[in-house]
């Protein structure tokens, strides 16, 4: 028998629940965090594990393993919630577009997608794709055996600079050259995802020591006088879709396209140029979806634990 969630008065039937990796690079700024949280108090997904994502260079030469340590953190907040593998991803980009980056969360997800296990496989990615394009140049296999959504690339057609994009553009045109069936939420659909300081205040950091965390870490973050962004009271929980877009992908209220997946210039365009490979590009999600399901799963988590 498989595990269930004890926060809830309802449980997801075993053959509607879908096996889960996330992949984040949760250091580099502060909403990796909250998807991190909503993800494991979702009771639709079976977690097979967290892969740390560098970050680029551009801050600090260790951020993958900032990464890992972050992770590890939010998980030791979460009690028997957060006992999930924790996986170190490539400590770097691609070198070109045909040598992996062997890590062990490459390898977590060769292992996932080759399993005989009949629940459908996501793997998110929350930062760069090196880990994806590793593992599918390493075994190309993989491509049937798995859903991958990425929260990455500059919005449609033309496409711009985007942060997880440019750490690793390698990367992401193996996986558009793929057979990896691929959902992609762009820089102007993930920007959506808004949420004000206020209201995060009242409906995060009340609820236990992760919601304290959650709240405080963001704060800091946005009062480093090294950081621009964001304006000062907003911030946009971007990652967030990857965990609403599973449980809802919006397929019957036209959420998204599917289009010929493009090849992407070192400048961050998109060339259109060719018509057999296509992916899924989303055009909007469900903000209020996706924040009152986090909110709602935290609040009971909290209440959970303090009756413990």
């Amino acid at each position: 028998m498989r595990e269930r969630s004890s926060l809830f008065s309802y449980q997801v039937p075993d053959a509607k629940r879908v096996r889960y990796l996330m992949n984040t690079d949760a250091k580099n700024e502060a909403d990796d965090q909250y998807a991190i949280v909503h993800a494991l108090l979702t009771p639709q997904m079976i977690h097979k594990g967290m892969i740390a994502a560098h970050f680029g260079t551009g801050r600090t030469t260790e951020s993958m393993d900032e990464s890992y340590a972050e992770i590890k953190h939010v998980l030791s907040l979460m009690g028997s919630a957060g006992h999930v593998p924790v996986y170190k991803g490539a400590a770097k980009a691609l070198p070109d577009e045909q040598t992996p980056v062997v890590s062990e969360g490459a390898e977590a997800i060769i292992r996932e997608a080759l399993s005989d296990d009949s629940h459908p496989l996501f793997v998110v990615f929350l930062g760069p794709l090196t880990d994806l394009a590793s593992a599918y140049l390493m075994e190309p296999r993989i491509a049937d055996r798995m859903t991958a959504i990425w929260i990455g690339g500059g919005p449609y057609p033309h496409g711009r600079n985007e942060f997880n994009l440019s750490n690793d553009i390698h990367a992401a045109n193996v996986v558009m050259g793929s057979r990896i069936p691929l959902w992609q939420v762009p820089q102007d659909v993930y920007g959506t995802m808004r949420v004000s300081l206020a209201e995060l205040e009242c409906r995060v950091k009340p609820y236990g020591a992760i919601g304290k965390y959650l709240f405080e870490q963001l704060v800091r973050f946005n009062e480093d006088p090294a950081n621009a962004w964001p304006r000062g009271e907003v911030w946009g929980l971007g990652d967030s879709p990857a965990v609403s877009l599973i449980l809802d992908d919006l397929a019957f209220t036209f959420g998204y396209e599917t289009i010929p997946a493009p090849r992407i210039t070192p400048d961050m365009h998109y060339v259109h140029h060719q018509t057999e490979r296509t992916i899924r590009v989303y055009k909007q999600v469900d903000v209020r979806f996706t924040l009152e399901d986090m909110y709602a799963k935290l609040t009971l988590f909290a209440t959970q634990q303090a009756g413990t």
